[in-house]
C-alpha cells in the first residue's frame, strides 16, 4: 500500500478534500438544463465565440501574460488544463471504489467487491488507481496556477459539476450529484489497442483507415465502468464485466492525452510552454503504457447488464495474431512522415489540425458528458476552438 503523505504548506491546493476546487475564487452553480450528445456533436462542435452565452467566458479572448505569454500559449494550456479537471474528477471516482484511500487522494471508503473484481485484473491496481489519479490532479492544479501566475485566466468547471454519479457503498456522500463526469454509459473506442500493434499503418497518413477493436462489443451500445448502486455488486460475472470495462476505459482515456500534448506543443510559441506541453506529455504515455499491458489481462467473460440488457463480451487476448496479442504492447514502427523513409516506433497520431477539437468529440463520443448541460458544452467548445487557433510565434 502507498505511504501516507502529509502535504507541506507550499503545494497547490493539494491537502484540500478533492475534487480540489479548479480554482481558488470558483463556487459551484448548478447547471438546470441538459443537452445530449448527438445534439451535441450536431450543434455545437459548430458553435462560434459569439453563440456563447454573455459573461461565460468574461477574460479568455483578452487574457495576456504580465510577461511575454500569448493568447494563443494561454489557450494551449487553458484547454488539457479543463481536460485534467474532467479527468481528475474521474480517476477521483475510481479511487474512491478500487484506489487507495489516504490523505493524498481522501473522500471514499473503498468498495471491498469491486476491489477484488479489478485485482482479479492486477493485484496492484488500487495503488495504481491512486498514483494516476493524484497525477491527473496535479497537472491541472499545475496548470492553473501556471496561467494565474501570468495574468491568464485559468479553466473553470465547478459550475457545472451536476452530475449523480453512483450511489454504491464506498462513494464520497458528499459529492453524489456533483460529479463532472459520467462513468455508467460509456461507449469505449479501443481501436488503440491495433493502432499501436499496426505496422503498415498510421492514422496520420492513413486517416481513413479503420482499426480494428480489441473489445468490439464496447464500442456499441452503453456499459458502466462502476457499480451504479449496490444491486450491481450482486451479480459477480456482470461485476467483473464491470470492472474489466474500467481496465479498458483507463487505457483508452490515457492514449488520448498521450498524443494531444505532443500535438499541442508544435503550436507553441513561449519555451516555458512548450517545456510544460513536453513536460506532461510523456506521463500521459506512461500512464498509457501501464494501463494498455493491464487491460490485457483482463479476464475473458460474457455479461448481460441486468438493469440496460445489453450485452458485452471481453475476447481471450492471449494470442498468436500480432494485432491483438495482449503481450505486444510496445508500440510497432509504422510509417512516419513519408512512407518513403523508414518506418519509427512513435506516438500517434501527432498531427495539429483540429487536435483539440478532436480530443473534445472523442471523449463526447464516449459517454463521459452523458447529462452535461449546454453551457458545458459551449464552454468545451470554445476552449478547443481556441486551442486549434494558436499559431506558433517567433
Amino acid at each position: 500500500m502507498k505511504r501516507t503523505v502529509n502535504p507541506t504548506a507550499n503545494e497547490f491546493s493539494k491537502s484540500e478534500t478533492h475534487p480540489p476546487p479548479d480554482n481558488m475564487k470558483e463556487k459551484v452553480k448548478p447547471q438546470k438544463s441538459s443537452i445530449s450528445r448527438r445534439s451535441f456533436l450536431g450543434k455545437s462542435l459548430a458553435v462560434g465565440a459569439g453563440a456563447i452565452g454573455a459573461g461565460l467566458l468574461p477574460n479568455i479572448r483578452t487574457a495576456r501574460a504580465s510577461g511575454d505569454l500569448t493568447i494563443g500559449d494561454a489557450a494551449l494550456l487553458r484547454f488539457p488544463a479543463a481536460l485534467e479537471i474532467l479527468e481528475a474528477d474521474f480517476w477521483i471516482q475510481y479511487n474512491e471504489l478500487g484506489g487507495v484511500q489516504d490523505a493524498e487522494v481522501p473522500g471514499g471508503s473503498g468498495n471491498d467487491a469491486y476491489t477484488e473484481a479489478l485485482e482479479v485484473i492486477e493485484d496492484e491496481m488500487g495503488d495504481y488507481i491512486h498514483d494516476n489519479t493524484d497525477d491527473e490532479i496535479s497537472h491541472h492544479q499545475f496548470l492553473n496556477a501556471y496561467l494565474m501566475s501570468k495574468g491568464a485566466a485559468p479553466a473553470q468547471l465547478g459550475q457545472f459539476r451536476t452530475l449523480m454519479g453512483s450511489t454504491v457503498t464506498g462513494v464520497n456522500q458528499n459529492l453524489i450529484g456533483k460529479r463532472l463526469t459520467n462513468l455508467t454509459q460509456l461507449t469505449l473506442d479501443t481501436s488503440w489497442w491495433t493502432r499501436y500493434r499496426a505496422t503498415a499503418h498510421n492514422p496520420d497518413l492513413d486517416p481513413n483507415h479503420a482499426f480494428g477493436h480489441a473489445v468490439p462489443s464496447l464500442a456499441v451500445h452503453k456499459h458502466t465502468a462502476i457499480p451504479r448502486t449496490d444491486a450491481d455488486t450482486m451479480h459477480p460475472n456482470f461485476l467483473q464485466a464491470i470492472a474489466n470495462t474500467a481496465a479498458f476505459h483507463f487505457p483508452t482515456i490515457e492514449q488520448g492525452g498521450n498524443s494531444l500534448y505532443p500535438s499541442l506543443a508544435q503550436r507553441a510559441t513561449d519555451e516555458e510552454v512548450l517545456r510544460i506541453l513536453i513536460s506532461i506529455g510523456p506521463t500521459e504515455t506512461m500512464h498509457f503504457q501501464t494501463w494498455s499491458d493491464v487491460a490485457g489481462n483482463a479476464p475473458p467473460l460474457t455479461a448481460v447488464d441486468p438493469v440496460t440488457g445489453v450485452f458485452v463480451r471481453f475476447p481471450d487476448l492471449e494470442v498468436e495474431n500480432e494485432l491483438l496479442d495482449k503481450a505486444l504492447i510496445m508500440p510497432e514502427p509504422c510509417p512516419f512522415l513519408s512512407r518513403s523513409l523508414p518506418r519509427c516506433s512513435i506516438i500517434r497520431p501527432t498531427k495539429t489540425q483540429a487536435v483539440a477539437m478532436g480530443a473534445l468529440e472523442f471523449l463526447t463520443n464516449m459517454g463521459l458528458f452523458i447529462g452535461q448541460s449546454a453551457a458545458f458544452f459551449a464552454y468545451m467548445t470554445q476552449l478547443a476552438q481556441e486551442a486549434d487557433a494558436a499559431q506558433r510565434g517567433v
